[in-house]
């Protein structure tokens, strides 16, 4: 980022990827020093969704569902050929790739395995749009996409663990092969919750303030004013994810490190596939950046969940999907940082040429 860019940050904007760093170091601290931590916000837990974590998840992303002009959405859903790229993306290069990892690194461990496999099927319907916020990418293009996807993953999620859990696994003589009950219902509570609450909170607010005042004062005054609550939002999630983890990190490092392994990989491979083809596709930067963090990031909620739900809190593929977002946060805060990047060197260079 340019010089004069960086001066009109904010002070927490500026930091970003050190207070993410300092929020992550304050959660395995208080995760392995405090376990009373960790007690307290089991407390507050229904069912498989904490609720802290889901507050913390609505909260930081009702700014940026705020931003976006709904008016404009019916311009997303028009081009098909952003689409199309979304889909292949999303549903044949993602789940393929992450099952592939899972196959190389982790053969041995089965929960492990399946666990990673899971996170490569949950698409991502939240982080994305803080990530693709913060890369200043096209926030109607986002919230289209993450809306595409929701669809997909309610109707599809399903079949996909069925084939990649039950079937392929079994077929190629790694696993006996797993059943993995989960219901269409299930799948669109989770939505819902993480998606469709911030959603339907974002619209009214836009649509009512406008009416009340008008544009000019919802996109000058009132915008800035609610844009800090994300990323406040966002570190207090990060420190409520590690101190729930934060003796399991401590006490099983080379574990974490076994998962942590592939699922790099797969992000750096996910968003740079993605961003080429995007480019390549004719894709402007904020086109591209939308399309490649919609790609790159999971839904851990829904992963979690499933595992959870299936396996048991104490299995190896619910330790697996929980280290998910653990690995996502630090390599997505770095990949905002490279597409930023990207920004100067592709897109802005091209244009001087």
């Amino acid at each position: 980022m340019s010089e004069p860019a960086m001066k009109k940050l904010s002070f927490l904007d500026r930091f970003l990827t050190l207070w993410i760093f300092l929020a992550m170091i304050i959660g395995v601290t208080l995760g392995y020093f405090a376990p009373w931590v960790k007690d307290l916000i089991d407390r507050f837990q229904i069912g498989t969704t904490s609720i802290p974590i889901a507050i913390g998840l609505i909260l930081m992303m009702y700014p940026p569902l705020a931003k976006v002009k709904y008016e404009e959405l019916p311009r997303v859903f028009k081009n098909v050929k952003i689409l199309a790229i979304s889909l292949i993306q999303n549903w044949v290069i993602g789940p393929i790739l992450m099952f592939i990892l899972a196959v190389i690194f982790l053969r041995g461990h089965q929960g492990f395995m399946e666990g990673l496999i899971m996170i490569g099927l949950a698409r991502c319907i939240a982080m994305v749009i803080v990530w693709n916020e913060l890369a200043r990418g096209d926030t109607e293009y986002c919230a289209g996409l993450v809306a595409f996807n929701s669809i997909f993953q309610i109707l599809f999620f399903s079949v996909y663990a069925y084939i990649f859990i039950t079937v392929l696994p079994k077929a190629m003589g790694l696993t006996q092969g797993t059943a993995v009950p989960i219901t269409i219902g299930q799948i669109a509570v989770s939505v819902f919750i993480y998606l469709g609450i911030p959603f339907i909170a974002g619209l009214i607010t836009r649509y009512s303030l406008i009416k009340i005042k008008d544009k000019i004062w919802y996109q000058e005054k009132f915008i800035p004013r609610i844009s800090p609550i994300t990323l406040i939002a966002l570190l207090f999630t990060i420190v409520v994810m590690f101190s729930i983890k934060g003796d399991y990190i401590v006490k099983n490092p080379f574990n974490v490190i076994l998962i942590a392994i592939p699922l790099v990989i797969y992000f750096v491979i996910m968003f740079f596939v993605s961003y080429f083809m995007s480019y390549k596709m004719g894709a402007n930067y904020e086109q591209s950046t939308s399309l490649s963090f919609t790609a790159a990031s999971n839904n851990f909620e829904l992963a979690i969940a499933v595992a959870v739900a299936v396996f048991g809190i104490g299995s190896d593929q619910a330790f697996a999907a929980v280290i998910g977002p653990l690995v996502e946060v630090p390599v997505l805060i770095s990949l905002v940082n490279v597409a930023l990047k990207l920004k100067q060197t592709w897109f802005e260079a091209k244009c001087f040429k």
